[in-house]
């Protein structure tokens, strides 16, 4: 069953830590990557290459889409994305490390 726009929010009190992991995972990702970038590494992802010429639409991507996806889906069906979003913060970390060392 399809949840309607104003009945999300009752999940989202219901699973608000498990949505402001996947929220704050996004940022995460977003901010190691730009940090990443500024330093002169390379970004992997051809999408976000693209979307780190372009600031506005970066946000768009990386902070406002996850927040509507958390607002709109089930608590419970973001937690493989947040798996997936960990490896990708870990993996940013792990290159960062390497770099700095």
């Amino acid at each position: 069953m399809v949840t309607g726009w104003w009945e999300s929010t009752a999940t989202f009190k219901k699973h608000t830590a498990v949505k402001l992991s996947f929220i704050l995972l996004g940022l995460a990702d977003l901010g190691l990557t730009v940090l990443a970038v500024n330093l002169g590494l390379t970004e992997l992802n051809p999408l976000v290459r693209f979307l780190i010429q372009v600031p506005l639409l970066l946000l768009a991507v990386k902070v406002f889409v996850p927040a509507l996806i958390a607002w709109l889906v089930p608590g419970k069906l973001l937690l493989p994305s947040i798996i997936l979003l960990g490896l990708a913060v870990g993996w940013n970390i792990k290159e960062l490390a390497v770099f700095f060392f």
